[in-house]
């Protein structure tokens, strides 16, 4: 988009630039004269749209495969926090810098059939141990080698998690967990994730509209 200068070097307040901008036309385009034949005219239309869907899948592409990716909830597995259908965008960028840390809402490949995709909570880290028992989660790390109970309070309304189990994750593991325990298809039952696995971490709910949320990672200041 161009302007032209007016001669002046002071700029009038009653001076008309709407002739002065036009459209900036395409790199490689060639504008038809104005008696061109229709046949040299539709040509150069045809030229025009695809060098505008080139542009826009060289936008588009990098940002879809690389950065951001749009999924949608399948399942109660996540309720009260996410429920079925709800359309999500997934950070897919954040990690190639950070690792996943606790409490990140991530999506993965279920790694007993990694054409499917799940959400789930991050519960455990690479190196920790994880210990459930009567319906609390205990995490033993170096700094709490004697384990210190999970406070998971700001994201669930009745935090109780059934089973028993005791679980000692690789450098490379990570312990995922559904919010509604009792219906969720996670850890407790297919064993820790490896990083290779997880896509990205869940940063907006697009739809339905009045659930249009922002997701932070949870605070656990104990931990």
């Amino acid at each position: 988009m161009t302007r032209e200068e007016p001669s002046s070097s002071h700029l009038s307040t009653s001076h008309d630039f709407r002739d002065s901008i036009r459209p900036m036309p395409f790199p490689f385009s060639r504008q038809p004269s104005a008696d061109a034949p229709p046949r040299a005219k539709a040509v150069a239309a045809f030229f025009e749209l695809v060098q505008v869907l080139a542009i826009s899948l060289a936008i588009v592409l990098p940002i879809r495969y690389f950065l951001v990716a749009p999924f949608y909830v399948k399942g109660a597995s996540m309720e009260p926090n996410f429920f079925d259908h709800e359309y999500l965008i997934i950070d897919e960028l954040s990690y190639r810098f950070h690792d996943p840390v606790r409490g990140d809402i991530v999506v993965f490949r279920y790694p007993r059939d990694p054409r499917q995709y799940f959400i789930k909570r991050v519960i455990g880290l690479p190196g920790e141990t994880v210990e459930i028992a009567n319906g609390e989660i205990r995490i033993y790390n170096d700094a709490h080698a004697n384990g210190i109970i999970l406070d998971e309070s700001t994201y669930l309304e009745q935090p109780f998690t059934a089973t028993t189990q005791t679980v000692t994750l690789k450098a490379d593991e990570y312990y995922l967990m559904g919010d509604n325990r009792p219906s969720s298809l996670d850890s407790r039952i297919f064993g820790p994730v490896t990083r290779s696995h997880i896509v990205g971490r869940v940063k907006l709910r697009g739809f339905p509209v009045d659930r249009w949320k922002w997701f932070e990672t949870p605070a656990y200041p104990k931990l």
